[in-house]
């Protein structure tokens, strides 16, 4: 198994924590236009001041997928815009790997997860020593042991083989935390000799695929192992596509400035991709650690998967931690999958954000929106988040005015959460296209997110909001979703109860002819209705149909400003996600005002 002993500082609260398991495992919100209390610490995002689309540099963990690859689902992975996965069968059987005489069970497991990576869009990045053995558990070789490198041509042969039967392409991450006795408890030099080996094979087999390393255990240096490395690597002409290392604390800006010098200084060209490879320690991970780890990457530019401090069946499970089970056995999300689902809702264009000592943002503007996501975990106190050059944003200002909201997402102790916390939903006058939004940030590992929206957005709120009175003569039509321009349908004509609703291209059939009748039904087929499942009140509960039965998860309010709204719990109808491709699923979520809860008749 890949456990790591170390002391190391804990960015947090300034204290030293002592880490296991570390590799695989390794009151009130006010807007006003300036602020009313004197703030701890202040943010400034100016909008006039753009840069490219998200990348969701961030949200990549290390495993975190079942070993046959079927879980958990593909929601959980789709609505945090999943981008890397990191594993190679660690913890299967302890002796496991080619050393073991157990490489296939591993492999069938990496096989499964590159796969199922691949099928959600993300880049699989192997671990090659976990498929050799070395995850900690001691083994009784290393490559090259005596100088025989004969074994390790083998393994590689097999390897090399393997992955070229999948077709698919992988990051090959050549051994983690070659610098720590648990990984790698040789010379260095051996080490050099084994890197050179892999790097000349895997090269010569797959041209055009990505050599990862060091995969450090540490930060970049300038001095000692790192620059060793380095020194290697460009003497050799064995310097990696994409430079490595591990964040366990650590900050990715500074970590990547030290980076640029040691490579300036050897010759070695950058930008070069840089992949921090695991990142968050065990007390990092909630949402304020989390958001803050987002913001740096994304400032840095430097790709990163969250570290994975689980072990067992659990390492492979739970994306890394970030979803437990209720007693029912079903996945449900924690407080930091709530950051990473709004980050993954963060799109159009990165805006301009001045940290301050303990915290950071990431925030973005598109078409009727403006999101930033708030990063702290080291200490509390107010937050003041300036907002300048609103005038630069589309369509969110109307008549000098904009609505702020405020949500705060719990860390619970590190348990399931069913949502961001609304705090606050109000229009906030501009003052020279500005405004300030104070976020009393009392629980350090909590989190917050701000929406803007133009002021005439709805407003969450536990009690379904004024609908106009269904007329009593009920009329038929489509609903035509405004973000994606397709409509409510009913999957392939099907009348069974369950069956939850998509969006598809309107084409006039009956499983897209929804009546709304006086009792604030919206039915299909004459005998079925909208549904919210199981009578759920939490976002993401599942938009369905049922034999209609009166109760009040069939009730709805379609509102004067596009939204629909359930009558038992004031979610707004949406297409997952923001989706608006064919099958995109749909279901209920907390009004925001976003075109993805606005629907049409006709």
């Amino acid at each position: 198994m890949n456990i790591a002993f170390s002391w190391r500082h804990r960015r947090r609260r300034g204290l030293a924590a002592l880490l296991s398991a570390a590799a695989l495992v390794a009151g009130s919100v006010l807007s006003t236009a300036v602020p009313a209390q004197a703030a701890d610490e202040s943010i400034t995002v100016d909008f006039s001041v753009a840069g490219g689309s998200p990348t969701y540099r961030a949200s990549g963990w290390i495993y975190g997928m079942t070993e046959n690859g079927a879980n958990p689902p593909d929601n959980y992975f789709t609505d945090v815009k999943f981008r890397y996965m990191r594993a190679g069968g660690a913890q299967l059987d302890s002796p496991g790997g080619w050393v073991s005489g157990k490489y296939d069970r591993r492999w069938n497991a990496t096989r499964a997860q590159l796969l199922r990576t691949r099928s959600l869009g993300g880049q699989f990045v192997l671990l090659v020593h976990d498929l050799w053995g070395a995850d900690g558990y001691p083994i009784s070789r290393f490559p090259g042991d005596n100088g025989n490198w004969s074994d390790y041509d083998a393994f590689l042969t097999r390897l090399i083989d393997d992955v070229r039967a999948t077709g698919a392409p992988v990051q090959w991450d050549l051994w983690n935390e070659p610098n720590i006795t648990l990984f790698w408890n040789r010379p260095q030099s051996q080490y050099f000799e084994m890197w050179k080996r892999a790097y000349q094979r895997i090269r010569a087999a797959f041209p055009s695929h990505l050599i990862v390393g060091p995969s450090f255990a540490g930060v970049p240096s300038t001095g000692g192992w790192w620059t060793q490395y380095l020194d290697y690597v460009k003497a050799n002409n064995l310097v990696p596509d994409i430079v490595s290392w591990h964040s366990l604390p650590g900050d990715p800006v500074a970590n990547a400035a030290t980076a640029n010098t040691t490579l300036d200084s050897r010759g070695i060209a950058h930008p070069r991709p840089y992949q921090i490879n695991e990142y968050g320690a065990s007390n990092e991970q909630n949402p304020a650690d989390g958001a803050w780890y987002i913001a740096r990457l994304e400032r840095a530019g430097a790709d990163g998967l969250r570290a994975n401090w689980a072990g067992g069946s659990n390492l492979h499970n739970d994306l890394a931690n970030l979803l437990t089970h209720n007693s029912s056995g079903q996945y449900q999300p924690k407080g930091e999958w709530w950051v990473y689902r709004f980050y993954g809702s963060q799109t159009g264009q990165i805006a301009s954000v001045t940290p301050s000592s303990n915290y950071d943002a990431f925030a973005t503007k598109t078409s009727g929106t403006a999101k930033i996501l708030i990063g702290g975990g080291r200490t509390t106190g107010n937050i003041a988040v300036n907002l300048q050059r609103l005038d630069t944003t589309t369509d969110i200002v109307q008549n000098n005015q904009v609505r702020v909201l405020v949500e705060r997402i719990p860390y619970n102790n590190g348990g399931a959460v069913t949502g961001p916390v609304t705090v606050q939903n109000t229009v906030a006058t501009l003052s020279g296209n500005a405004t300030t939004v104070n976020l009393p940030h009392t629980t350090v590992d909590d989190t917050f997110t701000i929406t803007l929206l133009p002021p005439g957005g709805s407003t969450p709120s536990p009690s379904p909001s004024p609908s106009p009175s269904p007329s009593s003569t009920p009329s038929t039509s489509a609903l035509r979703n405004v973000n994606a321009g397709r409509c409510l349908d009913v999957p392939n004509l099907s009348q069974t109860n369950g069956t939850q609703l998509q969006l598809w291209d309107c084409n006039g059939q009956t499983n897209q002819q929804w009546t709304y009748t006086s009792s604030r039904q919206l039915q299909v087929y004459g005998n079925k209705c909208l549904d919210a499942e199981a009578a759920g009140t939490a976002n993401g509960t599942r938009a369905i149909i049922w034999d209609c039965n009166g109760q009040a998860n069939q009730q709805w309010n379609v509102n004067a400003d596009g939204t629909v709204t359930g009558v038992q719990s004031g979610l707004c109808l949406e297409a997952s996600n923001f989706g608006t491709s064919n099958g995109t699923k749909v279901q209920l979520w907390s009004c925001t005002g976003t075109t993805s809860q606005k629907w049409t008749r006709s």
